[in-house]
């Protein structure tokens, strides 16, 4: 994929996408080959896509970092100093070389985005949708459409050797003029609604509990006439 697009992943209701996805593994060792359906995959190793796996696997050194939101089924994550149950709707990080055991639900699915990295980050990093958020930047006042709208943040995950920043983000209705993606992006809505528009006058509007993917540089245009809370994991 050489253009830098917006991928809707997956529904809320489990109704069909239309985005193109490809089955492919994202390296050697990855546990998920048979059942990862890519939609995107830079040249920067960051690729997001969905998974669809109902099996347990013992894995002793997870290949990648992994951010996963669960949209059908049920996944529980397991190391030797926590576990994670994970229904729908439910978000975690899986730090590259974290041994665990993964049991996921016959017709479990989830949206993924996974980072290539060469530095451990082990552990498991349960996403908490409930978290207490700080203000954080709003968007460029030059871009704006309207009143600036207020921001807050926290990240839940960090990894400075990729830049990787997972965590929850929420914000009052806005609206804002198209412009480059600034990074890579996943996002989960936890409530709300917001239409991402194209360059070529193409939308998507993005609902609670659907998952969508932005590229880096990805002309990305957004209007929410209502409150927002996502999971965001941006690089």
């Amino acid at each position: 994929m050489s253009e830098p697009t917006i991928v809707l992943l997956a529904r809320a209701d489990g109704s069909r996408v239309v985005t193109p996805f490809t089955q492919q593994s994202l390296n050697a060792a990855d546990p998920f080959t048979e059942g990862r359906q890519v939609a995107w995959s830079g040249t920067d190793g960051v690729s997001a896509g969905i998974v669809d796996t109902g099996k347990t696997l013992d894995i002793e050194d997870f290949p990648h970092t992994e951010v996963i939101v669960v949209h059908t089924g049920h996944v529980t994550l397991k190391t030797r100093e926590q576990t994670l149950e994970l229904a729908v709707g439910a978000s975690a990080v899986i730090g590259r070389g974290t041994a665990l055991r993964i049991e996921a639900q016959a017709g479990s699915q989830w949206a993924f985005c996974a980072m290539a990295t060469e530095v451990p980050t082990p552990g498991l990093t349960w996403l908490d949708p409930l978290a207490l958020l700080s203000p954080s930047a709003a968007p460029e006042p030059q871009i704006l459409i309207g009143p600036t709208p207020q921001c807050r943040s926290r990240n839940a995950f960090e990894d400075a050797a990729t830049d990787l920043r997972v965590g929850v983000w929420d914000s009052t209705p806005y609206e804002r003029r198209g412009r480059a993606h600034k990074l890579n992006e996943l996002m989960y809505l936890i409530e709300g609604s917001v239409t991402l528009q194209a360059a070529d006058g193409s939308s998507v509007t993005v609902n609670t509990g659907d998952s969508v993917f932005v590229a880096q540089g990805a002309p990305c245009a957004w209007k929410s006439t209502r409150y927002v809370r996502k999971v965001y994991a941006v690089k």
